[in-house]
């Protein structure tokens, strides 16, 4: 059986995946931003082997994270479920100086990506909002564009495929790719979202533990467990490089 980290996992997908996984009989360490959520993961999941506790919208939090992480030992598959939508009606800024989206989004998954010791196999959740997303590379942080709350969304989805993608091309021992799980109706999602709320944490538990084609892949988008066409952007190597150097510059955390 696998030991698997869910990030942002004390409610909505990322706790439903860590269900699936658990009753698969895997070793599921979840995650959330403080003891409160901390107390509803364990009601909610009391088999979850740890959950590690830190609040991923500040530097600090991330590196908190991944300490704790660390500490209970290698993973054989990270899913990177922590995100925020796109209803923020204003820019809002962190701690660090950042916009709060990009931050959690972003961000948080680069510096765990990066401190946490390399599992085999990287999953990280994007959206089927990411085509409209392509970013300006030299704005990520929203400080000279008038804010959209939704385009600033759909750039931090279109980020993330690119940090699957370029984590796929520079660890070819991992694979690391990329889904949407559908507009569902999380409390990030809203209750106005179509899709099935069944089927969304199943890509992302077969892709961390499943056989056959979610083992063997990497650099790929799916969804429902298909294989499926990303923003062509995404493939670019100059965006992807763009993206971990601006990541590094911005949390002084090089990816090894």
């Amino acid at each position: 059986m696998a030991r698997i980290f869910i990030t942002g996992s004390s409610d909505g997908l990322g706790l439903m995946a860590g269900e699936l996984l658990a009753r698969e009989g895997h070793e599921v360490v979840l995650h959330a931003r403080n003891t409160d959520r901390e107390e509803a993961a364990r009601r909610a999941l009391p088999n979850a082997a740890a959950v590690v506790i830190g609040d991923v919208v500040t530097i600090a939090g991330m590196r908190e994270v991944a300490k704790q992480a660390n500490a209970i030992g290698r993973f054989d598959a990270v899913i990177h479920n922590v995100g925020i939508g796109y209803r923020e009606p204003q820019r809002i800024e962190t701690a660090d100086g950042l916009s709060h989206l990009f931050a959690i989004n972003v961000l948080a998954p680069y510096v765990l990506t990066a401190l946490m010791e390399k599992p085999d196999r990287l999953v990280y959740l994007s959206s089927g909002m990411h085509p409209g997303g392509i970013p300006d590379m030299d704005d990520l942080q929203w400080t000279r564009r008038r804010w959209s709350g939704s385009q600033a969304y759909a750039e931090t989805k279109f980020l993330d495929v690119l940090l699957a993608f370029a984590l796929a091309r520079r660890w070819p021992a991992v694979r690391s790719n990329a889904l949407e799980p559908g507009w569902v109706s999380t409390r990030m999602g809203g209750p106005e979202a179509p899709d099935d709320m069944a089927a969304a944490p199943v890509t992302q538990a077969w892709l961390a533990v499943g056989d056959g084609l979610a083992a063997h892949a990497t650099g790929r988008y799916f969804y429902h467990q298909r294989e499926k066409s990303p923003e062509p952007g995404t493939r670019r190597v100059a965006l992807q490089e763009a993206l971990l150097d601006r990541c590094s510059a911005l949390s002084g955390v090089s990816l090894p």
